[in-house]
C-alpha cells in the first residue's frame, strides 16, 4: 500500500531542505571571507594571487549553491520568493550585483587583454567578499525582526517605505547578524587558507587573525542570540490567524530539543575548531569550524519555520506574515520536486570527490608562476 503524503509534510520536508542549503551556503562563503583580506592578509602582489587562486578553486561551488538556493526557495515557496525580491528588491539587488562582478572577477583578472587592471578586479572580489555576507546576515536576520510588507486578496505585495530592504540596515539585531555572519567567513577563510597553501608567510599572518576575527564572531553572534531569545515572535493558530508569543524563540528551542541539540552542537564544534587553531594545530581545524557552521544555521533557520512559527513577519500587517502552510507551493508541485530532491546525495557526493581532487595538494607560489591557469 503506497502511503499517502500529505502537504504539511511536505512543506516541513522542504523548508528542512531549504534550511540545509541555506546553511551549507554559509559555510562555503569561506570563499568570500578569504577574498574580504586581500588587502590586509597577502604582503605583495605574488602572495595575493596565490589567495586568489586557492579561493578560485572552490569560489564556484558558493555561486551555484546561491543560485540553487533561490530556485529551491522559489520552487518550494513562491509566496517567500515574489515578496521578498518583489518588495526588498533594493537589498536584494545590492547582494546578486556583488555575486556578479566576482564571477567577472574571477574570469577576467588573468586574461589577457584585460584593459582595466588585476586592482579593479581584485576591488570587485574584496567588495563582493566583504559586502556580500554581511548583507545575506542582514537579510536572514529580517526572519526573526520583520519587514514592513502588505498583501492584498491577490497576494501583490505593498513596501510601506521606498527604501525596498535597505531599511533592513536601520536594525540593530539585523546588523549584529549581518557582522556574526561576516566574522566567521572570514574565520573560515583564513582556516581554509591554512590549508591549502603551502607559503610561510601568508600562514604566520593567517594564524595571527584567527583570534580577531573570532573574538569579533563571539560577540556580534551572542548578542544577537540574547536578543533573539528575550524577543517575541509571530506564531499562526490552526486558523491560520497570525498572533503574537513572548520569547517565541525560546520556546521554540525549549519545545523542540532536537532542534537545540543540533544547535549546541554546532556552536560547540565553531569553539573547538577555534582553539584548535589558536593552539596551532589549524590543519583540519576548518572541519570543525565548517561543520559547526553548517549545523547551527540549520538550527536557526530551523526555529525560524518550524512549530507554527512565520518566517516572514510583517511588522505592517501581521496577517500577511508569510509561513511554510501559507507561503508554499501546492501538493503537486512540492511532491514532484521531492523525487527530484533524492538526487542531493548524489550532488553531495560528487562536490566531496571534486573538492578532494581539487586540493590534494597545497598551492605555491612557484605554480603560480608556471604556465598552467591562472585566476
Amino acid at each position: 500500500m503506497i502511503p499517502v503524503i500529505s502537504h504539511i509534510f511536505l512543506q516541513q520536508y522542504w523548508w528542512i531542505i531549504i534550511s540545509l542549503m541555506g546553511s551549507v551556503l554559509v559555510f562555503l562563503m569561506f570563499v568570500q571571507g578569504g577574498q574580504s583580506m586581500l588587502f590586509t592578509l597577502p604582503s605583495d602582489n605574488s602572495e595575493r594571487t596565490l589567495i586568489i587562486n586557492s579561493l578560485g578553486r572552490k569560489w564556484e561551488f558558493t555561486f551555484t549553491t546561491l543560485v540553487t538556493y533561490g530556485g529551491t526557495f522559489f520552487a518550494s515557496f513562491p509566496l517567500f520568493y515574489a515578496t521578498s525580491f518583489g518588495g526588498a528588491y533594493w537589498l536584494w539587488t545590492v547582494i546578486l550585483f556583488s555575486f556578479i562582478i566576482q564571477a567577472v572577477s574571477y574570469e577576467f583578472r588573468s586574461k589577457a587583454g584585460n584593459i582595466i587592471g588585476q586592482k579593479t578586479f581584485d576591488i570587485f572580489l574584496f567588495t563582493n567578499g566583504s559586502l556580500g555576507p554581511f548583507l545575506i546576515g542582514v537579510a536572514v536576520g529580517t526572519f526573526f525582526t520583520g519587514v514592513g510588507f502588505t498583501l492584498n486578496e491577490m497576494n501583490q505585495v505593498s513596501w510601506n517605505n521606498d527604501w525596498r530592504g535597505l531599511e533592513a540596515l536601520g536594525n540593530i539585531r539585523n546588523i549584529a547578524l549581518g557582522l556574526a555572519v561576516l566574522f566567521l567567513v572570514r574565520l573560515n577563510g583564513l582556516l581554509f587558507l591554512l590549508n591549502t597553501i603551502d607559503n610561510d608567510s601568508i600562514r604566520a599572518r593567517a594564524a595571527g587573525r584567527i583570534i580577531m576575527n573570532s573574538l569579533f564572531f563571539l560577540v556580534f553572534f551572542l548578542y544577537f542570540m540574547f536578543k533573539l531569545l528575550v524577543s517575541d515572535g509571530y506564531f499562526y493558530t490552526n486558523t491560520g490567524a497570525i498572533e503574537i508569543e513572548e520569547h517565541k524563540y525560546l520556546h521554540n528551542f525549549i519545545e523542540m530539543p532536537f532542534v537545540m541539540i543540533i544547535f549546541l552542537a554546532g556552536v560547540l564544534a565553531v569553539v573547538y575548531g577555534i582553539f584548535k587553531a589558536i593552539a596551532g594545530k589549524s590543519n583540519n581545524a576548518i572541519w570543525f569550524t565548517g561543520s559547526g557552521t553548517v549545523t547551527a544555521v540549520m538550527g536557526l533557520f530551523l526555529i525560524a519555520g518550524f512549530n507554527n512559527t512565520a518566517f516572514y513577519p510583517s511588522v505592517a500587517d501581521p496577517e500577511a506574515s508569510l509561513t511554510i502552510v501559507n507561503a508554499s507551493s501546492s501538493l503537486f508541485t512540492l511532491k514532484t520536486m521531492m523525487f527530484f530532491s533524492f538526487t542531493v546525495p548524489f550532488i553531495i557526493a560528487y562536490i566531496w570527490y571534486t573538492w578532494k581532487a581539487l586540493t590534494s595538494r597545497k598551492i605555491t607560489i612557484e605554480e603560480m608562476q608556471g604556465e598552467g591557469h591562472k585566476y
